[in-house]
């Protein structure tokens, strides 16, 4: 290649190169200035895109979602055949243990009917919501909306779907306040199955209620029945509370069968105990008897008291006469000696000298 040839592709690169740069340049600025100001037309671009991209998906992804449907039928109908024997297992042994129940029913009727028991009084209930917990670092309580108005009353027993959830302490004319029995507070007399031991569920602010006052007489086991007693004559007597737990230091706690779990409605329990007996009245022939008049009181002096007779005379009475008062004894009585012992005899007493006899006179 000669030397203008030489020349004129070098002014070639150089120009090329410099248009090259220019280029660049203003195209690295186009894209900062559409990257900034957030292009309409990019923005349309996008959204058609999306629009034709999504389609293509669905359609891409139907058949794997018909695979994963399917598998998930068989899943579900595996579960409901394993579901569905387990619950027919179930229905035939509560079978069994339904005419087991309905038998000694019969037989408890007939011992009650042979034996004159008088049926348990029948339990009234008046259905409340819990609007509010007023429990804090020291008090487990929440608030009823059921008060004096709807017949609330201190005392009374609250339970929810599954036990015994505390008792009314205070009322008011639309609300009452229900101490939990996790409370510190709270003493619930209960009774522990089978052997009926008689104990105290007492609170102190934990998950789990402790049992006191237990006698060590009566085995228990974990996973025991807890009951109420009834003892006290303030919460009706066999009300389910829980199931016995052991503790590391051997003592019993029972897990409320209300759990942790928020108390939405509940039941407060109305139940009148048998123990208020009728004072008995007079007898049928008291009942006519004209009314008692107690006699006036005797005069110690003064007039005579004035006497009414059975025909409704009045006399005056007079005081019995005083009988007289005996005259005191002397001050030394005289010894009598028996007449079958002489008086110089051996080993008789020596009389003693009256006042005026011969040895006075003598000793004078």
């Amino acid at each position: 290649m000669n030397e203008p040839s030489r020349r004129i592709a070098g002014r070639f690169s150089a120009l090329t190169s410099r248009a090259s740069l220019v280029f660049l340049i203003v195209f690295a600025v186009a894209l900062l200035l559409l990257g900034r100001a957030e292009n309409f037309m990019i923005e349309k671009a996008r959204e058609v895109a999306i629009d034709w991209v999504v389609p293509v998906i669905h359609t891409v992804a139907s058949p794997f979602n018909l695979v994963r449907d399917l598998f998930d039928e068989v899943a579900v109908y595996s579960d409901l055949h394993e579901s569905n024997a387990r619950l027919q297992a179930e229905v035939d042994e509560m079978k069994d243990w339904k005419a087991h129940a309905r038998e000694l029913e019969l037989k408890l009727a007939r011992y009650e009917a042979l034996l004159n028991v008088q049926p348990d009084p029948s339990i009234n209930y008046i259905t409340g919501q819990i609007v509010a917990e007023t429990g804090g670092p020291f008090v487990e309580a929440v608030l009823v909306d059921v008060g004096r108005e709807e017949g609330a009353a201190s005392g009374d027993a609250v339970i929810d779907g599954n036990g015994l959830v505390g008792r009314i302490v205070a009322t008011g004319d639309k609300a009452s306040r229900v101490l939990l029995l996790t409370d510190l507070n709270s003493r619930v007399p209960v009774m522990i199955e089978p052997g009926e031991a008689r104990a105290v569920l007492a609170g102190d602010n934990t998950r789990w209620p402790k049992i006191e006052y237990m006698s060590s007489s009566v085995p228990v086991g974990v996973g025991a029945r807890v009951f109420t007693s009834g003892d006290g004559g303030l919460i009706p007597p066999g009300l389910p509370v829980g199931t016995l737990i052991a503790m590391r230091d051997g003592s019993w706690r029972v897990a409320l069968l209300s759990g942790d779990k928020r108390i939405d409605y509940v039941r407060v329990l109305k139940y009148i105990f048998p123990n208020k007996v009728d004072q008995p009245g007079p007898p049928d022939s008291l009942k006519n008897a004209p009314p008692y008049k107690a006699p006036e009181a005797q005069p110690t002096s003064g007039t005579p008291p004035v006497v009414t007779d059975p025909a409704g005379n009045k006399t005056k009475k007079l005081a019995p006469p005083v009988p007289p008062v005996p005259p005191a004894p002397s001050a030394q009585a005289p010894v009598i000696m028996p007449e079958d012992l002489p008086a110089d005899a051996p080993g008789a007493p020596d009389a003693p000298a009256l006042p005026g006899s011969d040895a006075d006179q003598r000793g004078d």
